[in-house]
């Protein structure tokens, strides 16, 4: 077997194989082989024909063919294998000579995993920033709790700013009800900023039975398209007000909002420690990702046109998931972020995302090979176990942490946690 090995680009390769009689003779056999079970020959049973006597009664023609694909097979195997080549799909192939039992000469294409060259990712250069929890982000949490723990009063004076009011309320457009916008019962915090400017203030100084129209405008970039800028009348009722009384910030409020806790600087110190333990761990999420993108802008990396498809369909399909959640459609979506249509989009956000994630990728996986980044069994076990403590109450979810395809998963974002823990640890000298 001789091969000749072109590069067509960094992603993309050639290989020209050309067989002789000797491996042509040997494809031959294999051939005979399998088209012996469904020969059918006097005297030997379905399935127990000999290769030699199945020779004389095979369609010639069935049997070149066989022979060809039983040879092209073995050899596009082979030939990558023996020159190191990675394939990232399987190759296309195309005939260009074929002399039963004498020649044949064929090419095999395929996308293949690039030549990495990385930068020095030793000294990126990138300092991890530092934030400190101030006495006004305390101050902040216990207000939250406060509210949390507020005791609501009903009241008969009119409504005003912090009370929680329960309205009944039909929105229109052009004298037409809108999705989404009528409700009974609907309890709100007034200062909340929970709908659209206006809404809430347009309240305040109303009193129970009260019955008022609302002339408000959606916001420009509000998510509904139909709705974004458009003048609209609500029609509210105010049923119930209720005065939200805040308790008094002192140690029988810290004993309320935590029972190990018996001070409010206890509650104080136990809030800053955890805000302190939160940004610590957004400030080295934070410097991960600008050591990650760093590298990227410093190294050679190519795209190999099958890796950038499937995460452009990964993105894609979330994206299209998490607005079904928030009940919108792409063409919605496409619609508010003033794009032109979806290949616009696709080409300005969706493909620089896919673009990024397969860059990320292919350096990490070289990166790991470099500093020889591994992750034993037993520590891929302990991930394995961690995700199905998570999912407890879902058997099912627990039933495909055993799959190989699931585990395999689990290893792959094992390695790349790994890796870059160790670019965090070369940048941190």
């Amino acid at each position: 077997m001789k091969t000749l090995v072109e590069n067509i680009s960094p992603t993309k390769v050639k290989v020209t194989i050309t067989l002789g009689k000797e491996e042509l003779d040997a494809a031959e056999q294999v051939a005979l082989t399998k088209l012996a079970s469904s020969v059918k020959v006097p005297g030997f049973r379905k399935g127990k024909v000999p290769a030699s006597v199945a020779a004389k009664h095979v369609d010639p023609n069935l049997l070149a063919q066989q022979t060809a694909d039983d040879a092209l097979s073995k050899a596009v195997a082979e030939a990558f294998l023996a020159e190191n080549i990675q394939a990232l799909d399987r190759p296309e192939v195309e005939l260009k000579k074929f002399v039963p039992g004498s020649e044949m000469e064929f090419t095999a294409e395929a996308e293949i995993l690039p030549k990495i060259t990385l930068g020095n990712y030793k000294k990126l250069g990138v300092k991890k920033q530092t934030t400190s929890v101030t006495d006004a982000d305390v101050d902040e949490i216990l207000e939250r709790m406060r509210d949390g723990m507020s005791e609501k009063k009903d009241v008969t004076r009119a409504a005003k700013d912090g009370d929680e009011v329960t309205i009944d309320f039909v929105g229109k457009k052009d004298d037409v009800a809108f999705d989404g916008g009528t409700a009974q019962n609907y309890d709100l915090k007034l200062g909340s900023n929970s709908f659209i400017p206006g809404f809430e203030e347009g309240i305040v100084g109303k009193k129970i039975g009260d019955t008022f129209d609302l002339d408000l405008a959606f916001p420009k970039e509000y998510h509904v398209a139909d709705l974004a800028g458009q003048n609209v009348v609500f029609t509210t009722m105010l049923k119930k007000v209720k005065e939200l009384v805040k308790p008094k910030l002192d140690d029988a409020f810290a004993k309320k909002a935590d029972s190990r806790l018996s001070t409010l600087k206890e509650l104080r110190d136990d809030i800053r420690k955890e805000l302190t333990a939160q940004k610590e761990r957004e400030d080295t999420d934070a410097f991960k990702d600008a050591l990650v993108g760093k590298l990227l802008e410093i190294s050679e990396v190519p795209v190999p046109k099958i890796l950038l498809d499937d995460q452009v369909r990964s993105i894609e399909q979330d994206m299209t998931q998490n607005l079904m959640y928030q009940g919108l459609t792409i063409e919605q979506y496409v619609l508010n972020q003033k794009y032109k249509d979806q290949d616009d989009w696709r080409e300005k956000e969706v493909i620089p995302a896919a673009e990024k994630r397969v860059k990320a990728g292919l350096v990490l996986a070289e990166l790991s090979k470099v500093e020889k980044v591994e992750a034993s069994a037993d520590e891929l076990a302990e991930h394995i176990n961690l995700y199905k403590t998570q999912y407890a109450n879902n058997p099912e979810m627990v039933k495909r942490f055993d799959e190989p395809e699931a585990q395999r998963d689990i290893a792959n974002r094992l390695l790349t946690e790994k890796t870059v823990d160790r670019l965090v640890e070369l940048n941190s000298k």
